[in-house]
């Protein structure tokens, strides 16, 4: 990635603009950047967790005014669409060509160049989005914490809470314990689950998890998942969330179900890759594979919830940041992620990157 200056075109119609004071370093930007995924339109500025202030309100805002701190949903909806009726805007397939806004557009320009969008494009610093994107929290919340609320907290703990609905008591187990995952293990201590079993192959990411609520952890190197989380759990985990976007990943998790057990698919695996899950272990012990978009919330009622989680101190946000890197270090900020060397990394904006 690199660093230019661009043009911020104001909001349109619907829209705000959003000076941002953090931005999350995310595995789907990771596989954009990196090319597992295909679908990012070039040029693009990519990032999709952010929160910030809002600095200017386009005709027709209502409910958002300048000096309101927001925290930025990458999937705001058409709100008039089923999907939208029913919560569940990461679902929405209103029509947009990729890249562009409503109407087909963009607000980002390089002199007469259109630059593309990739979610709300959190990597910079202004960024114009739908008002439906931005969702305003109290204003004693720290906005570098808040950030994570926008895409880790709710992806991993909604898959948790929202699209499994773990019980109290029921066994948990996560694979892949960076952002997303570390979330999950949190939301499944939040839902009395137990045990909660954590895998991962970095130890210092099993040892956060640990400290977030995980009883036990799988070192996955070089050992048979299934078979460590089936003694773990005493004959498989009632829910599995697969946090990491690997299809042999996928394929333990539904080998690591107990009867009747669901297995929640979040990571992303690279475009392209298939799985192979033996279909009588669904049939005849009735486990459930199932998809997880966005933690299957709704950003204007789960954003709010969260956060009076963080404030109540049941939801431990600041455990999670293990480094905060400036805007130029983006690429050593990815490098890390790759490298699994950090539980989230967080990009602060200074003055310098307006």
């Amino acid at each position: 990635m690199a660093l230019e200056e661009i043009t911020v075109l104001p909001p349109q119609d619907g829209e705000v603009l959003v000076r941002l004071v953090a931005t999350g370093v995310c595995h789907s930007c990771l596989h954009r950047f990196d090319g597992s995924l295909t679908d990012a339109r070039m040029p693009v500025i990519l990032g999709d967790e952010g929160a910030g202030i809002v600095e200017e309100v386009g005709p027709g805002v209502t409910g958002l005014e300048p000096g309101d701190h927001v925290v930025i949903s990458w999937a705001p909806g058409c709100g008039v669409c089923k999907e939208c009726f029913k919560g569940r805007p990461a679902r929405c397939r209103a029509s947009s060509e990729p890249g562009c806004l409503v109407g087909n557009t963009t607000r980002f320009r390089k002199g007469d160049e259109t630059i593309y969008h990739s979610g709300p494009s959190t990597f910079s610093p202004l960024i114009v989005v739908p008002s439906r994107a931005a969702i305003r929290i109290s204003a004693s919340v720290p906005l570098e914490t808040a950030t994570l609320v926008g895409c880790a907290v709710t992806t991993g703990a909604g898959a948790v809470l929202r699209t499994a609905r773990v019980e109290c008591g029921e066994s948990v187990a996560v694979i892949g314990c960076g952002g997303v995952g570390l979330n999950s293990v949190i939301a499944a201590n939040l839902a009395g689950a137990h045990p909660i079993v954590a895998i991962d192959p970095v130890q210092i990411k099993l040892d956060a998890a640990q400290r977030l609520g995980a009883t036990a952890t799988v070192l996955a190197s070089g050992q048979d998942i299934a078979e460590a989380v089936r003694s773990a759990t005493g004959g498989g985990a009632d829910v599995v969330i697969v946090a990491v976007g690997n299809s042999l990943a996928i394929e333990q998790g539904v080998e690591s179900l107990a009867p009747g057990g669901k297995c929640v698919v979040v990571g992303a695996p690279r475009s392209g890759e298939k799985i192979s899950i033996d279909p009588h272990g669904l049939r005849g012990d009735e486990r459930i594979v199932m998809g997880s978009s966005y933690g299957s919330c709704n950003p204007p009622l789960d954003f709010p919830m969260f956060i009076e989680l963080y404030e109540s101190g049941r939801l431990p946000l600041d455990q999670l940041v293990s480094r905060t890197y400036r805007l130029s270090e983006i690429n050593e900020a990815f490098e890390n992620l790759a490298e699994g060397k950090d539980l989230r990394g967080l990009v602060v904006f200074d003055k310098a990157d307006l």
